[in-house]
């Protein structure tokens, strides 16, 4: 028995030093945290201020804000991005007992996790403005999909199975809100991520379950996208109730809280730019981000809406997200190939395009009262990832946004019709085939693609049959689909591929008099290699 807790006693003596390090040591990219505690004998007064300066191992400053995360604990955190040694220190105001002045360190280490971020770092705009890259350069191809409930209402373990698909077919980011709206007056608990208007009271509790969901995101390796608050007129909706300062306190607390984690923030869902809203959301947005550097920010406007011109000189907006929406008629489909955002994306060329919103797969369309199928969801995808230049795009499934866990009609959406419960909408064709899309774009530059309409010599004259066609840069590869099918007409000389955008499969594309004809009357994509 004495040989044995000896030998215990030994083992532990052996690990400490490693969990030590461990518990000391940052990853690259990763997040450093830490608690501090308010003198007991004081009264707690969450409107404290507590900002924590930092210096890199190379002697750059960073400025970063603590958030209150109930009773008497504020929590810093913070993501580094550079190895070695860094340093900080606490600034309270006012000075509040046991929270100033307060020093330390930190080392950060490179890892050899394979998660993308820890490889290649934080995503951010790429020096061209036309897509989002990593730290090192690495381009990331946005392909998202849409919870806009599910990190609100769902369990633990349904939340893991939901992204371990979405990973395994190949999406890379995840967009959701993060405080109670219209759809959902709380979280699945019942909690409230405040209380109060014209003074709320946060709620620690809430964003704590938030935590989690946010956490499982970038462990898979998916960039976080969250709405900080949902805007559309109505009583709901606190981005459009609250008053500007209190919106502005809330979300300095969401930056606050999720600023070490890989994200790009949405700031407002759902509303209009225009006029006196379009004010009011840049007095807002210039207020939370400031000047300090920050993850990438992307508006998500109502349905065909454009905020470029707007905000066209506003250097804290990164980018154009737009929203296509769930119509289906001519002025529907023709406004997502070569509506506004089509000829915006020719002038403005320094920020990423991206349709935030497509229809949803499952969702019934506002004018034929139909439900988008598959093949509704590809198009108006294939379309958006070639109107600009290539960036990215979100896939939608109606049950899977709302986060239904029994077939109904979502929750003051009426007329969108009854929604799968969204482990049956997970399944939904539509997402399967998006990992087709990725395999699609994986095999060529797709951040050298440009619109090219030059391509394409006769185009079609229906909204529902246009061919969308782009070029790379270099002009060595072209990409052309085809929602239809048919035959098209290439005015230079090219050796082609078809892609099946249903099966991921590659056909052998044979020109003939300068035509190449598609196998079937379906939508294909068809890959050229220039002469």
């Amino acid at each position: 028995m004495k040989t044995n807790y000896v030998l215990i006693v030994f083992v532990c003596l052996l690990l400490t030093p490693i969990c030590l390090a461990q518990n000391n040591r940052v990853p690259l990219w990763g997040r450093w945290e830490r608690a501090f505690e308010a003198d007991p004998k004081t009264s707690p007064d969450p409107s404290i201020g507590l900002i924590v300066r930092l210096i890199s191992p190379t002697g750059k400053r960073h400025k970063v804000s603590a958030f209150w995360d109930g009773g008497k604990t504020w929590r810093v955190r913070f993501m580094p991005n550079e190895a070695g040694t860094w340093r900080f220190r606490t600034i309270a105001y006012p000075d509040y007992a046991g929270l100033n002045a307060q020093r330390g360190s930190f080392v950060c280490r490179k890892t050899k996790d394979i998660n993308r971020f820890f490889r290649h770092g934080a995503v951010q705009v790429s020096k061209a403005g036309s897509h989002l890259e990593h730290a090192d350069g690495t381009p990331f191809f946005w392909l998202g999909d849409t919870a806009w409930n599910g990190a609100l209402l769902s369990k633990a373990e349904d939340w893991d199975k939901y992204l371990e698909d979405r990973v395994a077919k190949k999406f890379t980011a995840i967009q959701f809100v993060t405080t109670q709206w219209r759809s959902a007056p709380g979280n699945l608990e019942g909690e409230v991520a405040f209380t109060g208007k014209e003074k709320i009271q946060i709620n620690p509790a809430f964003f704590k379950r938030m935590d989690a969901r946010i956490d499982a995101l970038n462990a898979k390796g998916l960039l976080a996208i969250p709405v900080l608050l949902w805007a559309i007129r109505g009583d709901e909706n606190p981005g459009w109730y609250l008053p500007e300062d209190q919106a502005i306190l809330l979300e300095k607390y969401l930056i606050a809280r999720y600023g070490a984690h890989h994200v790009v923030w949405i700031p407002a869902g759902d509303t209009t730019y225009r006029d006196a809203n379009g004010e009011k959301w840049r007095r807002i947005c210039r207020e939370v981000f400031g000047d300090e550097p920050h993850a990438p920010i992307v508006m998500h406007p109502q349905g065909m809406q454009s905020y470029t011109e707007i905000y066209k000189d506003d250097k804290w907006l990164d980018i154009i997200g737009y929203q296509s929406g769930h119509g289906d008629n001519d002025a529907s489909l023709n406004w997502i190939h070569s509506g506004p955002i089509a000829k915006e994306a020719k002038q403005f060329t320094k920020r990423p395009f991206i349709n935030l919103e497509p229809p949803y797969e499952d969702h019934v369309s506002y004018h034929s009262k139909l439900r988008h199928s598959d093949f509704s969801v590809r198009r108006a995808s294939y379309w958006s990832l070639l109107n600009a230049p290539t960036a990215g795009v979100t896939y939608g499934a109606h049950g899977i946004w709302s986060w239904e866990v029994e077939a109904k009609e979502p929750l003051l959406h009426k007329g969108t019709g009854i929604a799968k419960p969204w482990s049956e909408a997970m399944n939904l064709p539509g997402s399967q085939q998006m990992k087709f899309l990725h395999k699609f774009f994986a095999s060529l530059k797709w951040w050298e693609l440009r619109p090219d309409a030059s391509l394409i010599t006769k185009q079609a004259s229906e909204p529902a049959k246009f061919m969308a066609a782009a070029k790379t840069l270099r002009g060595d590869v072209a990409v052309i689909y085809l929602p239809v099918g048919g035959e098209i007409t290439i005015n230079v000389s090219a050796r082609g591929e078809w892609f099946d955008p249903r099966t991921g499969l590659w056909r052998a594309a044979i020109q003939a008099d300068g035509k190449f004809r598609a196998p079937t009357a379906q939508d294909w994509l068809l890959k050229l290699k220039l002469k």
